[in-house]
C-alpha cells in the first residue's frame, strides 16, 4: 500500500506512459503541487463520480486512478503553475484517508504494468482503420504517418487519453484489463460515438 494525494477531475484520465499538462490555480492543489515536489513528485490522478453519495465538496471517487510524477513544472508569480504529468501506474484505492491538509489522500494499492503487451496485426490495423474514420467525422486533423510509428502501447494508450469520450467511457478504457482489450473497446467507442454529428456531435468532456 502506497499514500497518494488526489486531483480529482472529471473527463480528465492519465495513462500509464502517457503525459497530462494541468494548470494548478485553486489553494488547496497548490498546496498539493508544494507537498508533492517536497516529497516525491507524485499525484494520483482520478475522476470523481457524477452519482454517489458524498459530503460537500468531497465526491466519492471511482476505484482506479493513476498514478503521475511531475516530470516538468513551471511555477508563475502569482503562485498558480503550469505541470505536466507523466503516467506511471494504475493504482486502486483502498480507503481515504482522514487528514487536515486541503487536499484529499488514499491509501492506495499500485497495480503491476504489463509493459511487454502487444497488439496482433489484425488489432492494430482495426484500430488504425477506425481511428481515421472516427478523425475525418470530427473533423480532426491527424499526421498519421506519427501514429504508424507509435509502439502499440503508446497508440492504444494515448487514443484512450484523448479520446472525446464521456466520464463513464474513459473510466472503463482506465479500468480494462491490458491493451488488447482497451483497444478493442476504444474501437466499439469510436463506431457508437462517431455516430452523432451536427448539435449531437461529441465533445471533449
Amino acid at each position: 500500500m502506497t499514500r497518494l494525494s488526489i486531483f480529482p477531475l472529471p473527463g480528465a484520465l492519465l495513462f500509464p506512459g502517457m503525459h497530462f499538462p494541468l494548470h494548478v490555480f485553486e489553494p488547496r492543489y497548490r498546496a498539493m503541487v508544494s507537498d508533492a515536489m517536497a516529497r516525491d513528485r507524485r499525484i494520483g490522478m482520478i475522476q470523481p463520480r457524477a452519482m454517489g453519495p458524498s459530503s460537500g465538496d468531497r465526491p466519492a471517487l471511482y476505484d482506479i486512478g493513476c498514478v503521475g510524477r511531475i516530470a516538468e513544472i513551471e511555477m508563475l508569480e502569482d503562485g498558480r503553475s503550469n505541470l505536466v504529468l507523466e503516467g506511471l501506474s494504475l493504482f486502486r484505492v483502498s480507503r481515504e484517508l482522514t487528514v487536515t491538509t486541503l487536499f484529499r489522500q488514499v491509501e492506495a494499492e499500485l497495480l503491476p504494468g504489463r509493459g511487454d503487451e502487444t497488439l496482433s496485426l489484425g488489432a492494430r490495423a482495426a484500430l488504425e482503420m477506425e481511428a481515421r474514420r472516427f478523425a475525418e467525422r470530427q473533423g480532426y486533423a491527424v499526421d498519421w504517418e506519427a501514429v504508424t510509428r507509435l509502439d502499440d502501447q503508446s497508440l492504444v494508450n494515448g487514443i484512450a487519453q484523448i479520446a472525446p469520450f464521456d466520464v463513464a467511457a474513459k473510466q472503463a478504457l482506465l479500468e480494462a484489463d491490458g491493451i488488447a482489450v482497451r483497444a478493442d473497446l476504444i474501437v466499439q467507442l469510436m463506431q457508437f460515438f462517431g455516430r452523432h454529428d451536427g448539435e449531437d456531435r461529441v465533445t471533449l468532456q
